[in-house]
């Protein structure tokens, strides 16, 4: 290795170091409960809207499933003091959950 391959590692380390950091001061530090409260609040009332509306549909498929998740998370972008990221994390996460919940329907 050279000089700039090994201060490019050491560069890209450092920040995710912290970038950790950071997000342990958010969620652990002097308003960490809070903040905690908040990102499970409106995690929770996604996932009830998104539930609320498959309750709706007469027949639930997969593109279906996945139209309502990405309505839900477009409203939650626009709406709420939350993170894209959050949001979309969110939502990929949900749409992992297809084939347990075909299998319950």
């Amino acid at each position: 290795m050279n000089k700039k391959t090994v201060g490019l590692e050491l560069a890209v380390l450092g920040a995710g170091i912290a970038g950790l950091a950071a997000g342990a001061y958010f969620f652990f530090g002097p308003k960490g409960k809070k903040h905690q409260r908040h990102t499970k609040a409106w995690a929770i009332k996604m996932k009830g809207d998104v539930v609320a509306k498959l309750e709706r549909a007469k027949a639930v498929t997969k593109p279906l499933y996945h139209q309502i998740i990405d309505s839900v998370a477009k409203k939650y972008e626009k709406g709420m003091q939350v993170s894209r990221d959050e949001v979309h994390a969110l939502a990929a996460d949900l749409k992992k959950h297809w084939k347990i919940l075909s299998r319950e329907i």
